[in-house]
C-alpha cells in the first residue's frame, strides 16, 4: 500500500524462531579460542569473543546488563505500575543539550539549497544501492510516507514528528524493509546541514522533493519536527507476539465482526496500513476496501483523501519481490556489527537492483514510474486484471493482454518491458462502489486529482505537527486548513492592573472556586503533546462537541460560561473567553494558596484566541473526548485497563512528569475538584485550601485501607474502626507504588509544605500554558 511495499512475507517469524533455537543450544569449549566465558549459571562455557577474563576465569561484566536482552529489574513484578512512560527521552540522551533551540537553528537553514541537493540526489544513483530507472523518487516517497503513516487519531501518537523511524521498532518493521537504505542515502545531506535540519524534517522534505522532481507541484512544507534520540517505547503498537500475525492469532487486534482495537490503525503488527496481498494475505478487494476505509479514517482521512493518497502513492515507483524473501538476513536491530545498521541483506545474486526483495510483490504500477501523470488510473480502469503470483510467491494482480507499449521498461534493463501490477488495495479502489466513483472523477479531471492529492499528502505529512503557528520556513502555505485547528490571532494586551481587576470580578461573580478550577482544567486537559492538539487556547470547550462531553459536566460548564461571558461583555475592552476561563481557574488557585498561608503569585499570560464553530472539525475533535481523568477522580465507565494506568497515559500525553502528576493529584484532591463533587481522596478537613494534607494523611500509619470494590476503598482509623475517608485506586496508588510513595512521603514532610504549594503552582501553570507555543519561542 502507498508505495508501501515493505512487507517481507514468510521469514520474520522463522528467523526469530531459529535465533531462539540457536541461543538455547549448549556451546562447547573451543580449544582454538583458548579462553571461555560463562553463561549466567556458570555451567555452559561459551567461546570468548576477545578480551581477558576476570579472576578465576569469570567474566568481568554482568551478563546481559548492557543489551536489550537483559531482564529489566521490574520484570519480577509484571503487575507493578510501570512509570517509564513518564520518563521517556530524558535530556541525558539528547546530545544537543538543554539550551539547543531547533526553531532558531532552522531559521539559519538555506532551505532552497537543501531542496536543490535533494532533487540532485534523486538521480545520483549509488553503486551500493542502485536506483530504479536511475531515480530514487519512489524509495524516498515510501520512506516519508511510512514515517508519517504511523500516525493515528485516537491518541495522536505515531507520525513523522520525531524522526523515530531511525529507531526500533519502526526501523525494523516488516513494512519498512530497505528503508534503512533510503535514510543512509540521505546521510550526506544531513551531515552537510547538521543541527539546522532534523532527521524528522529531512525525511518529509525528501518525499516532497521526490514528488517535485517527478513533476508534481506539492502544496507546501513546514519544518519544526524535532528529533528524539531513543526509541519511543510509550507507543502501543499492538499485543501480537509475532510480526504480521493473522486475525485470530494470540494477541489479535480484532474482535467480533472485525472490530479493530483502539487506538490502533494498521491491520497487522508490522504494517503501516493494510496488507497489500489482501486481508490476512488472502486476496479479496471488497474486504480490503473495508480495511482501507477503517485504517485511513483512523489516520484522519476521508474516502476521497484515502483514494487520492493511494492513487498518488502508486503513480510512481515499484514493488520488489524478485527473489526468495525467506533468504533475507535479519532486520537492522538483529543484524551483525559488520552490517553497520543495514538489515534484510539479500545473499542472492547482486542483492539489489533486479534481485531486490522488499514486499515480495514485484513490479511497477504505471507505464512511466518516474513521472507524475494519470497513467495509474488509465491502466487500472481501462484494462482487465487477473490474480497472479510474484516471483517471491506473493499475491498480486496483473493486466490481461496489455499492449507491449503500455508496459513499463525494466527498472534496471531498458531493453526489457515488464507487466505492471496492482495490489489488492488498488483493486479495492476499482471494485468498491464508493471508491470507484471517486477515482473515476479523478480520471476524468487530472487537475482536480492532482490538487486533491497534493493537499492530502500535505495533511498526511503535517497532521501531527500541530497548529500552523508551529510550522517553520517560507514554504508554509498561507491557507488555513480546518484540520490544523486554526485559532484567530489576538490583537489586544491586558495590563497587570486590568488582570487584577478581572480576577476580582470573576472571584466575586458568585462562582465557586471549585467551579472555576474545574472549568479551566477541563479546558486545558485536552492537550496532547503527541500531535499538539487540544488545550485551552481557542476555548473550544464552548463549542461542539466539547461543550456536551459528559466529562465536562455540561450543566456546570454552561453556568460558568454564561457568567464569564457576562464579565467579558462588561469589561470595556477585548478579552477572549479562552483567557477568562484560564484566568478564572488561576485566580481560584491563587486564593487557595493564600488560605494556606502563602503569598505566592500564580502566573497568568494573556494572549489566547477564541475559535469559532466554523473553525472546528467536530468529528475530528471527538477523538479528544475525555473519558477518564485521574486528576478529577473520574471514569466514564469501567475499563479493562486500570484507572491508574489510564492516568499515566493521560499524564504522558499532557507532557507531565511523575512528580508533576503527584503534586497535581494531591492538590486537586484538597481543592475539592473531583467530578460530581465526590469525596474520594479528599484527605483533608480544610477542603479548598491548597495544603499538603493529601500526602500527610495518605502516608499516616494510623489508618488502614479496606477494599470495598475494585475501585473503592475505605480509609479506617486503626483504633476506633471508624471510616475516616474513602479513596479510589488512583488515590491509593500514590501510597502503594514505591516510586510514587517516595514522592508522597517527600511532600508530606513538614519542611516541604511550601515547596508543595510552589510545585503545584508550577505544574498548574504548565498545564494551562501547554498549547501556548508563542510563549516557548
Amino acid at each position: 500500500m502507498t508505495n508501501s511495499e515493505g512487507r517481507c512475507p514468510h521469514h520474520e517469524g522463522q528467523k526469530a524462531q531459529e535465533a531462539m533455537e540457536q541461543a538455547n543450544q549448549p556451546v562447547q569449549n573451543d580449544p582454538a579460542q583458548g579462553e571461555t566465558i560463562h553463561s549466567q549459571n556458570e555451567e555452559n562455557p561459551i567461546p570468548a569473543a576477545g578480551g581477558s577474563l576476570g579472576q578465576n576465569g569469570k567474566c568481568p561484566v554482568m551478563h546481559g546488563a548492557n543489551t536489550e536482552e537483559a531482564n529489566d529489574v521490574m520484570s519480577w513484578w509484571p503487575k507493578a505500575l510501570n512509570l517509564d512512560i513518564l520518563s521517556q527521552h530524558d535530556t541525558k540522551t539528547n546530545p544537543l543539550g538543554k539550551e539547543f533551540n531547533y526553531a532558531e537553528e532552522f531559521k539559519k537553514l538555506d532551505l532552497e539549497a537543501v531542496k536543490r541537493d535533494l532533487k540532485n540526489l534523486m538521480t545520483d544513483s549509488r553503486e551500493w544501492w542502485p536506483a530504479d530507472w536511475g531515480h530514487y523518487g519512489g524509495l524516498m516517497i515510501r520512506m516519508a510516507w511510512h514515517s508519517a503513516g504511523t500516525y493515528r487519531t485516537a491518541d495522536g501518537r505515531g507520525g513523522s514528528n520525531t524522526g523515530s523511524q531511525r529507531f526500533a521498532p519502526l526501523n525494523s518493521w516488516p513494512d519498512n524493509v530497505n528503508l534503512d537504505k533510503a535514510r543512509r542515502l540521505l546521510s550526506p545531506i544531513k551531515k552537510k546541514y547538521g543541527n539546522r535540519l532534523s532527521w524528522a524534517d529531512l525525511i518529509i522534505l525528501a518525499g516532497n522533493m521526490a514528488y517535485e522532481s517527478m513533476g508534481l507541484k506539492t502544496f507546501g512544507f513546514g519544518g519544526g519536527r524535532e528529533d528524539v534520540w531513543h526509541p519511543e517505547k510509550d507507543i502501543y503498537w499492538g499485543s501480537e507476539k509475532e510480526w504480521l500475525a493473522p486475525t485470530g492469532s494470540e494477541g489479535s487486534r480484532y474482535t467480533g465482526e472485525r472490530e479493530l482495537e483502539n487506538p490502533l490503525a494498521a491491520v497487522m503488527m508490522g504494517l503501516i496500513y493494510v496488507n497489500p496481498e489482501g486481508v490476512d494475505g488472502n486476496p479479496d478487494p471488497l474486504k480490503t476496501a473495508a480495511d482501507l476505509r477503517v485504517t485511513f479514517k483512523r489516520m484522519a482521512m476521508n474516502d476521497e483523501e484515502t483514494a487520492a493518497l493511494t492513487v498518488g502513492g502508486h503513480t510512481v515507483g515499484k514493488c520488489h519481490g524478485n527473489g526468495d524473501a525467506s533468504a533475507l538476513g535479519g532486520d537492522p536491530e538483529e543484524s551483525g556489527l559488520e552490517t553497520q545498521g543495514f538489515g534484510w541483506i539479500n545473499p542472492k545474486g547482486k542483492g539489489h537492483s533486479e534481485d531486490t526483495v522488499t514486499s515480495g510483490l514485484e513490479g511497477a504500477w504505471t507505464t512511466h514510474p518516474t513521472q507524475w501523470d494519470n497513467g495509474y488510473l488509465d491502466l487500472l480502469l481501462n484494462h482487465e486484471w487477473q490474480l497472479t503470483k510474484s516471483p517471491a510467491g506473493a499475491n498480486q494482480w496483473e493486466p490481461v493482454n496489455l499492449p507491449e507499449e503500455l508496459k513499463p521498461v525494466d527498472a534496471h534493463n531498458p531493453n526489457i518491458r515488464r507487466n505492471p501490477m496492482m495490489t489488492d488495495a488498488d483493486m479495492a479502489l476499482k471494485m468498491d462502489p464508493g471508491y470507484r466513483a471517486i477515482i473515476e472523477r479523478f480520471h476524468h479531471d487530472f487537475e482536480y486529482f492532482t490538487d486533491t492529492f497534493a493537499r492530502a499528502w500535505f495533511k498526511l505529512t503535517h497532521r501531527d505537527l500541530g497548529p500552523k503557528s508551529r510550522y517553520l520556513g517560507k514554504d508554509v502555505p498561507a491557507e488555513d486548513l480546518i484540520w490544523q485547528d486554526p485559532i484567530p490571532s489576538v490583537d489586544y494586551v491586558i495590563t497587570d492592573e486590568e488582570t487584577e481587576d478581572l480576577k476580582g470580578k470573576i472571584l466575586n461573580s458568585g462562582l465557586t472556586r471549585t467551579e472555576l478550577i474545574n472549568t479551566a482544567w477541563d479546558s486545558a486537559r485536552t492537550y496532547r503533546g503527541s500531535d499538539y492538539r487540544g488545550g485551552a487556547n481557542g476555548a473550544r470547550i464552548r463549542l461542539e462537541p466539547q461543550k456536551n462531553w459528559e466529562g465536562n459536566e455540561p450543566q456546570r460548564l454552561r453556568k460558568v460560561l454564561d457568567i464569564l461571558e457576562m464579565i467579558q461583555s462588561n469589561f470595556g475592552k477585548k478579552v477572549s473567553m479562552a483567557d477568562l476561563i484560564v484566568l478564572g481557574g488561576t485566580a481560584a488557585v491563587e486564593q487557595a494558596v493564600k488560605e494556606a498561608g502563602y503569598n505566592i503569585n500564580v502566573p497568568f499570560s494573556a494572549g489566547r484566541g477564541d475559535a469559532s464553530q466554523d473553525m472546528t472539525d467536530a468529528e475530528s475533535f471527538d477523538e479528544l473526548e475525555t473519558i477518564h481523568d485521574g486528576y478529577r477522580n473520574w471514569l466514564k465507565k469501567d475499563y479493562v485497563v486500570s484507572a491508574e494506568e489510564l492516568m499515566l497515559d493521560r499524564t504522558q500525553l499532557m507532557g507531565l512528569t511523575a512528580p508533576e502528576m503527584t503534586v497535581l493529584v494531591g492538590g486537586m484532591r484538597v481543592l475539592g475538584t473531583n467530578y460530581g463533587g465526590t469525596k474520594h481522596g479528599v484527605f483533608t478537613d480544610r477542603e479548598g485550601t491548597l495544603s499538603n494534607d493529601f500526602f500527610v494523611n495518605l502516608t499516616d500509619m494510623n489508618y488502614r485501607w479496606i477494599p470495598v470494590s475494585d475501585n473503592l476503598y475505605n480509609i479506617v482509623d486503626r483504633k476506633s474502626g471508624a471510616t475516616r475517608w474513602t479513596a479510589t485506586r488512583v488515590d491509593l496508588v500514590f501510597g502503594s507504588n514505591s516510586i510514587l510513595r517516595s514522592y508522597a512521603e517527600f511532600y508530606a514532610q513538614d519542611d516541604n509544605k511550601e515547596k508543595f504549594v510552589k510545585d503545584f503552582v508550577k505544574a498548574w501553570t504548565k498545564v494551562m500554558n501547554a498549547d501556548r507555543y508563542d510563549l516557548k519561542k
